[in-house]
């Protein structure tokens, strides 16, 4: 949740942008400078008194705050403990993945058996986490760092691999729109890191193709699911046969 301190300072902010003094807001809203001043310094004023300063600003209440949300920092990552809570609750776990893809709440529902009240409650409980931003009409914005994932060994990783890894690559991958490829091969370690950035980079550009073609109709696209990793690694059979 957004502090007080958070709103004066978005305060603050627009009166910046708005190129207006302290003494300008004061004489807008009928108090002495000095009063305006420890105002914002204590962070104490009541609703009427913010909405006076909207109006000073040519600002709607609803700018004030959505700029109070984007200034909230991004999350990195959750804690053990949020992750925990996530994976308890598979259908909230089904959103958080759901929400990552920036799928709407009508197509959640649609798609999967959970009700319209239970996904408004699902998403509240990721507004609270801090992976989305809910706003009105039960529409939400994403509040993760570009550089956001799951805990290497944390509960949601554990719940893929113990889950996900055994299904997923026990398919054949022979369709002509599917493949995988297992390269090994020894280089110098130095040089992992920029294999490892252009596999990045392919995730990325896989997720942009999802955010696009999400304009498209149901019936013309079709769900996939990219895995890509590199790691130090050797089948555990070849491993045990070393010298």
């Amino acid at each position: 949740m957004s502090t007080t301190a958070d709103l004066v300072t978005a305060i603050k902010k627009e009166l910046k942008a708005a190129q207006l003094t302290y003494a300008d807001l004061a004489e807008a809203i009928g108090m002495a400078e000095s009063s305006v001043k420890r105002m914002l310094a204590k962070g104490d004023m009541p609703l009427s008194r913010i909405d006076e300063i909207c109006r000073a600003l040519h600002l709607d209440f609803a700018d004030l705050a959505r700029s109070v949300a984007d200034s909230r920092p991004l999350l990195q990552q959750m804690t053990r403990e949020q992750e925990n809570a996530v994976v308890a609750d598979r259908k909230l776990l089904l959103t958080a993945i759901c929400v990552l893809s920036q799928w709407t709440l009508e197509q959640i529902v649609a798609t999967y058996r959970i009700t319209e009240p239970e996904g408004i409650g699902y998403l509240a409980q990721l507004d609270r986490i801090g992976i989305i931003e809910l706003r009105p009409a039960n529409r939400y914005k994403l509040r993760l760092a570009k550089t956001f994932r799951w805990q290497a060994n944390g509960p949601v990783m554990d719940f893929f691999r113990e889950n996900a890894v055994l299904d997923y690559f026990g398919g054949q991958f022979a369709g002509e729109d599917e493949t995988m490829l297992l390269v090994h091969g020894s280089i110098a370690p130095h040089l992992a890191s920029n294999f490892v950035e252009r596999i990045q980079r392919i995730g990325q550009d896989f997720s942009q193709q999802h955010l696009q073609d999400q304009r498209l109709a149901a019936s013309k696209i079709e769900g996939y699911t990219l895995v890509l990793g590199m790691r130090k690694w050797e089948l555990p059979a070849f491993a045990t046969l070393r010298r």
